[in-house]
């Protein structure tokens, strides 16, 4: 028994990061038939808010959650709304068309990155270079950014590519080359709005952490939020696109996509990540996010046939090895934390 409750944990989050590799992939195809990016998030979001209320109601009714939702909260949460659901879900899904699932995944694992880049500014994070371990999440930052620039700047040699004429016309190899061009300039515009993608969300993890402070109701703030980013999700859309024509849901997939992102994706994966953190820890929980990436390539490979490209796989190596020497760096510095502060009551004591 001591066994399974150990490796429960493991198998929960690989359950978790292969529900969100499915959802990306069925983004991915909806994507592909021309649906609104803002009218898939509405609905992601309203389905996740319509789940996610009765389970914050059940679960932190006895809190005094009224007393505790102070207009302050409030702002808080509108703010974590447009920046953790609309605009990071908007550029992500933007990033994704651009270029493809898999790739996608790859700036996922840059998160705690570039969350640990912006907290810097912000002290909540400090650098000693005196220190290994703050050694450590410094060169970590740099190999996973050393991994981005080759993701955006590279993409080399397909390595999964088809066999082609040997003797093609002029005019099919001025086609492929133009074709070859704009397929580079799609892929770089779809590198950045990933990036900026990134930068969104791990900006929302700091606002995120104000609010936690603040107002510890981590299913209500979660319900509220998704409901403060399905408004403005649709304000959105009916700003750029008044056409009534588009928020009708006319393929089973679409339906099932938008609904199983919602009750999944942001309804239970999030309810087993916070079960997660409270076990193990947020190192651990975050340790297993390259698998996402893992998931993906087979899949992708598998069942849609996308191109592997090579500077794909560097740079995927190198987010993921920086990623780990990063998350290597908060562990050691969070264990000697933990170390240190009884040390000190003793003496005091």
């Amino acid at each position: 028994m001591a066994g399974c409750q150990k490796w429960k944990p493991v198998v929960v989050m690989l359950a978790v990061y292969f529900v969100m590799a499915v959802l990306n992939l069925l983004f991915k195809k909806v994507l592909n038939e021309g649906k609104s990016y803002l009218v898939i998030i509405t609905y992601r979001l309203t389905s996740g808010a319509i789940f996610l209320t009765p389970v914050a109601y059940f679960c932190e009714r006895r809190r005094g959650v009224n007393d505790e939702l102070t207009p302050l909260i409030l702002c808080y949460l509108f703010f974590s709304a447009l920046i953790g659901a609309t605009l990071t879900q908007y550029l992500f899904l933007l990033g994704m068309q651009c270029t493809s699932a898999a790739f996608a995944s790859a700036f996922i694992n840059m998160t705690p990155v570039f969350t640990f880049l912006l907290a810097i500014p912000l002290r909540q994070e400090s650098v000693n270079f005196r220190s290994t371990r703050k050694i450590a999440k410094v060169l970590g930052s740099l190999i996973c950014m050393g991994g981005a620039v080759v993701l955006i700047v590279y993409r080399g040699t397909p390595l999964n590519k088809t066999t082609y004429s040997k003797s093609p016309s002029y005019k099919s190899n001025v086609s492929s080359m133009i074709a070859d061009i704009g397929s580079k300039q799609r892929w770089i515009r779809g590198s950045i709005f990933l990036v900026l993608s990134i930068l969104c969300w791990s900006g929302w993890f700091l606002i995120q952490s104000r609010i936690c402070k603040r107002f510890p109701c981590k299913y209500t703030s979660t319900a509220l939020m998704s409901a403060l980013g399905a408004v403005q999700s649709a304000i959105l859309c009916f700003s750029i696109n008044r056409n009534m024509s588009v928020w009708i849901l006319n393929d089973k997939l679409q339906i099932f996509t938008v609904l199983s992102a919602g009750v999944f994706g942001s309804g239970l994966c999030y309810v087993a990540m916070s079960w997660c953190v409270e076990q193990r820890g947020p190192v651990f929980t975050s340790a297993f996010t390259p698998s996402i990436q893992i998931f993906i390539a087979i899949m992708d490979l598998a069942f849609f046939h996308e191109q592997i490209y090579l500077g794909s796989v560097i740079g995927s190596i190198l987010i993921i090895c920086g990623l780990y020497i990063l998350l290597w760096g908060k562990s050691s510095e969070s264990s000697r934390d933990n170390v240190i502060k009884p040390a000190e009551a003793v003496q005091c004591n």
